[in-house]
């Protein structure tokens, strides 16, 4: 990376890709249960609720992609398939660590706020109801 003003340069179009990937509602909960060792598909899509099959399809080919996870395919009957986080995407799991425990410790906060946001029924940008013309 070359350095401006002794700046490092970035390529934030390319940075914004890979962080709407690892920021997406999915990604970093299947990071987190990869964390705890290598998952077959079925006890990933039990543990990560609310994620549909297609979706979960989707975000491994993602993170497999982009080098965070492996996939392997086990020849025994039946077959199956375990997927495991790749040295890389641990260091996502650790990077993200502090961030996934403020969002579980923060949640009874938030859905206070949220709750008292929206018996305000206060939805504009300034707080005040626009006028109509």
């Amino acid at each position: 990376m070359g350095t401006t003003s002794g700046r490092p340069q970035h390529n934030a179009g390319r940075a914004r890709v890979v962080l709407g990937m690892v920021g997406d509602k999915w990604s970093l909960l299947v990071v987190c249960h990869l964390d705890q060792g290598p998952r077959r598909f079925t006890e990933l899509k039990r543990a990560v609720d609310g994620i549909s099959q297609r979706m979960l399809t989707v975000t491994l080919r993602g993170l497999e992609r982009d080098g965070l996870v492996t996939r392997t395919v086990h020849h025994v009957m039946p077959p199956n398939v375990t997927y495991r986080l790749t040295p890389m995407g641990r260091t996502l799991y650790e990077a993200t660590t502090p961030l996934l425990r403020w969002t579980v410790e923060h949640l009874p906060h938030i859905d206070a706020a949220r709750a008292a946001y929206d018996a305000r029924g206060d939805t504009s940008p300034t707080g005040s109801v626009p006028s109509e013309h």
